[in-house]
């Protein structure tokens, strides 16, 4: 859809799209009305049974973590246990009432937004659909939450805590505070919240005035001429409403900052302690303001600069953009041509395709149904991983971590063999350093997974020795098998073995990490779904389990979620990896 060129063509559209506009308005405002309570109910009773049901648990198993972790030096034992104590007992507060604020944003907004984006370019049926759409949508949207929840208290919480009791310290040396720094630390923070505080709040008072008019202008342009956020339909209730709610989006853009300035004075406790002086602390308290200046300024379209000074607060810098006096590069705008400015009636629809990390757990998740089709049809997957999960011992971890670990390095194997500068998955998309999803949480995964990249290609594995190293990480988790496994390629030599060890037990540290996202459980739980029916139809004639008929997928899916996924307990300790602090590629 192109906007109406000229004044006139530009107002009668707008005349024309206004009662459209209205109307669906009120009609997602009259389900998002009836939806609400109903996902409210849901949302809190669900989440606040949760959290309330587990917290003794969770307090105690905790502290029993954090007395029995080996890498923890005794002094830092009884901070932690200090600051999770205040962690502990402000949990249920905060999961409860971030339960009913969250479920009342998600039931209002949800058939709102449904209600637009029935009527986008391309959907069939668009009255139906303006009243269908967004209802029991949102309401299996908020059970889903609450699943979600209790995948990350019950399955992620108890994986990660394993991590902590388990692991070794690093060369030997448990971690343990400096005391003789901690003086200067608080210092500087005192300083910091003292300092940061209140210029950080002044500069966001200051500049309130100039987001909001210039907010109100953007909007209002877009608005008449159908451009920008109002020429997709689906985005057609944010923008509008944006125009009607802006003082609002100031004033909670304004709170947000002054909140802000309490972990970004903060910091220069960090920086005071890590550096082991209180100088770089004060240097980094003056340095801040610079940098939060020099943010609002680019984000308001202002000048460049800041009448804040810039000091190197860092001895041996990480990185330019912390060490340099200079303004950053994240915040440096190129001269635009003024007579020629970009378009913004570009539609979303034209934009370059986005990895996010959604998209691809969701592909990772495929190739496992794929793959572990063929696994099973071969018989590399047996009846009895299913048995020994249903038995109520600790699982060898096969489908849950080995099966993800499997394709992974068949993803790492695939990319080498196509010299590929990134990660090469099967259906021809290409991760690289450009087009990775922007997210830190993805950088754990995808520079491990980079450096265990070029090391397997350094190494110059033959097909034999890939079809070993496969087989070694998906069944790692399973010693019997694994020895008759060894005994079948006696051609390797000792250091192979342990390079292929290595290999494998890095990527099913990775894998681990990426099973305690409570969306992966989730999708692991379709995942055993569709391979127990895969095992079914190749075990149908075959002796039953346990003496009696096969049972359906959804009973054995329920036996592997419990016993499987994320609560695979490593017996020994160097089955985990160490967290990113650590100097590891397993993060959590």
């Amino acid at each position: 859809m192109e906007p109406p060129k000229g004044f006139w063509a530009a107002l009668w559209s707008f005349l024309c799209f206004l009662p459209y506009f209205f109307g669906l308005l009120l009609l997602g405002i009259v389900k998002g009305a009836l939806v609400c309570p109903l996902v409210c109910l849901i949302m809190t009773i669900g989440n606040s049974a949760i959290i309330l049901g587990l917290w003794p648990v969770h307090a105690i198993w905790t502290f029993y973590c954090i007395v029995r972790a080996k890498q923890l030096g005794p002094v830092l034992k009884l901070v932690l246990s200090i600051g999770v104590s205040v962690i502990l007992a402000s949990w249920p507060i905060v999961g409860i009432m971030g339960s009913v604020l969250a479920s009342a944003g998600y039931g209002f907004l949800a058939p709102v937004m449904a209600t637009f984006h029935a009527v986008g370019e391309g959907n069939t049926d668009m009255f139906v659909h303006c009243f269908v759409d967004g209802t029991w949508t949102t309401i299996k949207g908020s059970c889903t939450v609450v699943r979600d929840l209790k995948d990350m208290c019950f399955h992620s919480y108890f994986s990660t805590m394993d991590d902590l009791r388990l692991e070794d310290p690093p060369n030997g040396k448990p971690y343990e505070i400096r005391l003789w720094n901690v003086p200067a630390a608080l210092l500087s923070f005192v300083c910091g919240i003292m300092v940061d505080m209140p210029m950080v709040s002044l500069i966001a008072i200051y500049k309130s005035p100039i987001m909001l008019f210039k907010g109100w202008k953007r909007l209002i342009q877009d608005l008449i001429g159908r451009e920008g956020p109002f020429l997709e339909t689906a985005c057609v209730p944010f923008a509008g409403l944006a125009i009607l709610l802006w003082p609002l989006a100031v004033a909670g853009a304004v709170i947000a900052s002054i909140m802000s300035s309490l972990p970004l004075g903060a910091y220069a406790a960090v920086v005071a302690y890590q550096e082991s002086s209180i100088r770089k602390g004060l240097f980094y308290i003056v340095s801040s303001l610079a940098m939060f200046d020099e943010y609002t300024n680019d984000v308001l379209d202002m000048p460049e600069g800041s009448c804040f000074p810039r000091y190197r607060y860092r001895k041996v810098p990480e990185s330019p953009r912390s060490s340099s006096m200079s303004r950053p590069n994240s915040f440096r705008r190129e001269k635009k041509d003024v007579k020629n400015p970009p378009s913004r009636a570009a539609s979303f629809k034209d934009t370059i395709r986005e990895l996010t990390p959604i998209k691809l757990l969701e592909g990772l998740f495929l190739e496992c149904k794929r793959h572990g089709e063929t696994l099973v049809a071969e018989g590399v997957i047996t009846r009895e991983d299913i048995e020994e999960s249903k038995s109520g011992k600790a699982g060898s971890g096969i489908l849950s971590i080995g099966l993800p670990a499997y394709v992974i390095l068949h993803v790492l194997l695939q990319s080498i063999e196509a010299n590929s500068d990134g990660l090469l998955l099967s259906d021809g998309t290409e991760i690289t350093s450009d087009n990775r999803p922007k997210y830190a949480i993805f950088d754990w995964f995808f520079d491990p997974l980079m450096i265990i990249r070029e090391q397997i290609k350094a190494e110059k594995f033959s097909e034999e020795e890939q079809n070993y190293l496969s087989k070694f990480v998906l069944l790692i988790g399973d010693s019997k098998r694994l020895k008759n496994l060894v005994t079948q390629m006696p051609s390797l030599s000792d250091r192979k073995r342990g390079e292929i060890d290595a290999f494998s037990r890095r990527l099913q540290g990775i894998t681990r990490s990426i099973s305690r996202y409570p969306t992966a459980k989730r999708r692991f739980d379709d995942l055993v779904k569709k391979l127990s029916e895969e095992l079914e139809k190749k075990m149908e004639g075959s002796q039953s389990i346990n003496g009696s008929q096969p049972q359906r997928s959804k009973s054995i899916l329920k036996v592997i979620s419990r016993k499987s996924f994320g609560r695979t307990r490593s017996r020994q300790s160097d089955d985990q990896e160490s967290q990113p602090g650590n100097g590891s590629l397993l993060t959590q």
